[in-house]
C-alpha cells in the first residue's frame, strides 16, 4: 500500500499557497509508485497582488520539464485565471495556439513554460488539483476491461475519459465530464493516469493516496493465487554469474547501440526485473506498448527482448542474439519512424533504450548514466503496471500511431531542450589510473566538466573515493566511480575494468597515469628498485592498456589512450636510470599500441610532464629529497630550481597536464596518434627530436 507521507509539523513550515504546493508535490514525487520521474503535475489556485498592487486570481502549476520529487518554488508558473477561463468556451485549439496563449497569461515572464496539462488544472473548479501516474491506477486504465472494473471499485464516484493526447481537447473533456457528474471524486484517464482534487493541499494529497490504495487493494485481491507474468519459464542465474555475464556483454551492447551516438549503459537485476524477464508471458507482454504516455520519450514504444535460455556456457549464443537483436530493433524502429513521421520530424537514435535478457536482467541506454537510469526507473513502473493489468485482464497500450505522436510530440520534446547542452566529452567514459593523485584528480575534474563520466582507479582506494565523492557532489550522481586497483596485478586490473563496465557499459578514454619514482646512482641501483619501476611503470602501463585495447575492440567504436610519461622519457635523468628507462618504455609502448590500434580507431598519445610537485604523492615521498641531493640543493629549493631550468621560466601544475590530456582525448586531435607532447615549460635537453 502507498503511504500517506503528510506531516503536519513539516507542512506548517510551508507558509503560503505556493510553499504548500511545493511540499505536496515533493511528497507525491517521493514515491515513484505514485508518480513517474518527470511526470505528473500539480496546481493550486489563490490570489496575489500584481505589479500594480491589484488582487488577481492566479493558478500556480508545475513548469514543464521539472520533476515533482525535487521541485522548488521557482519551478512553478503563475498564470492569471481570468485570462484562461474563457478558453473553456472554445470549440478547439491547437497545441501551438495553446502554448502561445498561455505565454500571455503568465504573471512573470521569467517563470518556466507552464505544464502541457495546464488547462486540465485551470478548467477544473477546485482550489487544488493533482494529476499523477500511479502504478495501481494505470494498471486499471491499461486493462482491457478497466472501465467496468473501475465501477466495481469506485461506484459512481469517477469519470472515465477515453485516451486523448494531452492538450486542449482532453482538458475540456475532463472539465465537462466532472461538471456533468457532481458526485465525481476522481477522473480516470484511459491508458494514462489519475486526476484528483481537494479544498486544501492536504485534502488533495490525501485524496490522491486514498484513491490509489482503493485500486491497490482491489488488484491485490484479484492477484491472489495468480502467478505474475504467466509464472516463471526459466530461472535467474546466480547473482555472481549473471553479473559476470553482464560485464562481458555490455561492451558488445554499447558498441551496437552507439553507431549513431555513443550511449552510456546501466545494468539492473533487481527482483522485479528478474521476475519479469523470467516470466512465461514476458516476451509477448513487453511488445504490447508503453505503460504510460510519459514513458515513451525515455523508453520508446517497446523494449528489446532477447529470447535466450539462460546458460552460462552459451556466451557465444547470447552475444550473437544481442548483435542480431539490436540490429533488427534499429531497422524496425527506422521503419516505425518512416510509417508515422510528420514533416520536419528528426529521428532519435534508433537503438533500444531498454534491453531485457532472461536470467540476467535489464540493460538501459541513455546519453548519460542518469538518463539511462531514468529509462530503467520507468521500466520498473511498466513492470508494475503489467503485473497489475494482467491480474485484472489483458494489458493494453496506445496504438503505434498514438505512441509515435507522443514520442515525437513537440510539447514533449520541449522538455528535452531544457537539459544542459552536450559538451566535448558527453557520452564518454574515461578510466584514469592514479586517480587519487594530483594529475589524475585534475584530469578527472577537467573531463567531467566537459561531460565525461570518469573511473578513478588507484591503489589508494580511500583517496580515489574522496575525489569521486567531491566530483559527484559538484556534477551529479555517479559521474565518478572509484575502484581500488594495483596496476601490477593482472586480476586486479581486469576486475577494475569489469566494475567500470557494469557501471557505465564500457570505456572510451584511458589515462595511463599511475606512477612512482626512485632515485639512486646507477651502480647503487638495486634489482629490487629496478623491478619496482619496471613493474609499476612498465608492466602496469602494459596491463592497463592491454585490457583497454581488448575492451575497445569489443565495443568497435574506437577509443583513445593517453600515457602520462615524463621529461625523462626522452631525457637521461641523472641518478634515475630505473625511472628514466621505465618512462622511456612507456613512451615507446604507446607508439607500438598506436601502430596496432589505428585500424580499430584507437588513438594512443603521450604527454611528457616535468616536476609536477603540487598534489603529487611521488614528490611528497623520498623522491623530493633524492632529486634535491642529485642537484646539490635543499628539498625546499626544488620548485624554484625547476622553474629556472625551463626556457619559459614557469612552474608546471597538475591542471596543465590535464589540459594536455584533454586535448589528446578530444576531437581536436582526432587525426593524431603516436605523438609525444612535452608540457615542461621548455627543458631544452628534453626537446623531442
Amino acid at each position: 500500500m502507498v503511504q500517506n507521507l503528510w506531516k503536519q509539523s513539516k507542512a506548517a513550515l510551508a507558509s503560503g499557497t505556493l510553499e504548500q504546493l511545493v511540499y505536496r508535490s515533493n511528497l507525491i514525487g517521493a514515491d515513484r509508485r505514485v508518480c513517474n520521474w518527470g511526470g505528473g503535475n500539480t496546481s493550486s489556485k489563490t490570489t496575489i497582488k500584481d505589479f500594480r498592487g491589484r488582487e488577481v486570481e492566479v493558478m500556480y502549476v508545475k513548469g514543464s520539464g521539472s520533476d515533482l520529487a525535487s521541485m522548488k518554488a521557482a519551478n512553478f508558473t503563475a498564470l492569471r485565471l481570468e485570462d484562461i477561463r474563457p478558453l473553456l468556451e472554445r470549440e478547439s485549439m491547437t497545441d501551438e495556439e495553446m502554448v502561445a496563449y498561455l505565454g500571455h497569461c503568465m504573471v512573470d515572464a521569467k517563470h518556466p513554460r507552464a505544464s502541457i496539462e495546464t488547462l486540465l488544472h485551470a478548467f477544473l473548479p477546485f482550489p487544488h488539483v493533482d494529476h499523477t501516474h500511479p502504478d495501481a491506477i494505470i494498471s486499471l486504465c491499461c486493462a482491457h476491461n478497466g472501465q467496468e472494473l473501475a465501477a466495481e471499485i469506485f461506484g459512481d464516484r469517477f469519470v472515465w475519459v477515453p485516451y486523448v493526447r494531452p492538450g486542449f481537447t482532453l482538458s475540456k473533456m475532463i472539465a465537462e465530464g466532472v461538471r456533468n457528474h457532481p458526485k465525481a471524486e476522481l477522473v480516470l484517464m484511459e491508458k494514462h493516469g489519475l486526476v484528483t482534487w481537494g479544498d486544501t493541499s492536504e485534502a488533495c494529497y490525501a485524496k490522491t493516496i486514498d484513491i490509489i490504495n482503493e485500486a491497490e487493494s482491489f488488484i491485490a485481491a484479484r492477484s491472489e493465487g495468480k502467478e505474475p507474468f504467466g509464472g516463471r519459464v526459466v530461472e535467474a542465474l546466480p547473482a555472481e554469474i549473471r553479473r559476470s555475464l553482464a560485464a562481458e556483454i555490455m561492451p558488445i551492447i554499447r558498441g551496437a547501440v552507439s553507431d549513431s551516438k555513443r550511449m552510456i549503459l546501466s545494468f539492473d537485476d533487481e527482483a522485479d526485473v528478474l521476475e519479469f524477464v523470467c516470466g512465461r508471458d514476458a516476451a509477448q507482454l513487453s511488445q504490447v506498448g508503453a505503460a504510460c504516455p510519459d514513458h515513451l520519450v525515455h523508453t520508446k514504444m517497446t523494449p528489446l527482448f532477447i529470447e535466450w535460455t539462460p546458460d552460462p556456457e552459451d556466451k557465444a549464443g547470447l552475444r550473437q542474439k544481442l548483435i542480431e537483436g539490436i540490429q533488427n530493433y534499429k531497422s524496425n524502429y527506422e521503419a516505425y519512424f518512416q510509417r508515422n513521421r510528420h514533416e520536419g520530424d528528426v529521428m532519435f537514435e534508433a537503438a533500444p533504450r531498454v534491453i531485457l535478457i532472461p536470467g540476467i536482467g535489464m540493460v538501459n541506454t541513455g546519453k548519460s548514466w542518469a538518463m539511462s537510469k531514468v529509462s530503467g526507473a520507468l521500466y520498473h513502473r511498466a513492470i508494475a503496471v503489467m503485473r497489475g493489468a494482467t491480474a485484472l485482464g489483458q494489458f493494453v497500450s496506445l496504438s503505434e500511431n498514438e505512441s509515435y505522436n507522443v514520442e515525437y510530440w513537440p510539447l514533449e520534446l520541449y522538455k528535452l531542450t531544457l537539459a544542459p547542452a552536450e559538451a566535448e566529452f558527453s557520452r564518454q567514459v574515461a578510466f584514469i589510473t592514479g586517480g587519487a593523485g594530483g594529475i589524475g584528480s585534475a584530469t578527472a575534474r577537467r573531463l567531467v566538466a566537459e561531460g565525461a563520466h570518469v573511473v578513478l582507479a588507484d591503489l589508494n582506494a580511500e583517496g580515489a573515493r574522496k575525489v569521486a565523492e567531491e566530483i559527484n557532489e559538484q556534477f551529479g550522481e555517479n559521474r565518478a566511480l572509484a575502484v581500488p586497483m594495483d596496476v601490477t596485478a593482472e586480476e586486479a586490473v581486469q576486475a577494475a575494468y569489469r566494475d567500470s563496465v557494469l557501471a557505465y557499459g564500457g570505456i572510451d578514454i584511458v589515462v595511463n597515469n599511475a606512477g612512482l619514482a626512485t632515485s639512486s646512482p646507477f651502480d647503487e641501483t638495486s634489482l629490487e628498485e629496478w623491478n619496482l619501476n619496471m613493474n609499476v611503470l612498465g608492466t602496469g602501463y602494459f596491463l592497463v592498456a592491454r585490457e583497454a585495447f581488448k575492451l575497445m575492440k569489443q565495443q568497435d567504436i574506437g577509443g583513445c589512450m593517453v600515457f602520462v610519461g615524463s621529461k625523462n622519457s626522452v631525457y637521461a635523468g641523472k641518478n634515475a636510470a630505473a625511472y628514466s628507462s621505465a618512462k622511456a618504455l612507456e613512451a615507446h609502448l604507446a607508439r607500438c599500441i598506436a601502430a596496432e590500434g589505428g585500424e580499430y580507431g584507437i588513438r594512443v598519445n603521450t604527454v611528457l610532464p616535468d616536476a609536477i610537485l603540487q598534489g603529487s604523492a611521488i614528490w611528497n615521498s623520498g623522491w623530493r629529497n633524492e632529486r634535491a641531493a642529485a642537484y646539490g640543493i635543499e628539498p625546499d629549493e626544488l620548485e624554484e630550481y625547476y622553474r629556472k631550468r625551463t626556457t619559459l621560466q614557469v612552474n608546471i601544475y597538475p591542471h596543465d597536464i590535464a589540459e594536455g590530456i584533454a586535448f589528446f582525448a578530444s576531437s581536436r586531435s582526432a587525426k593524431t596518434t603516436g605523438c609525444l607532447l612535452t608540457i615542461d615549460g621548455g627543458v631544452p635537453a628534453a626537446f623531442t627530436r
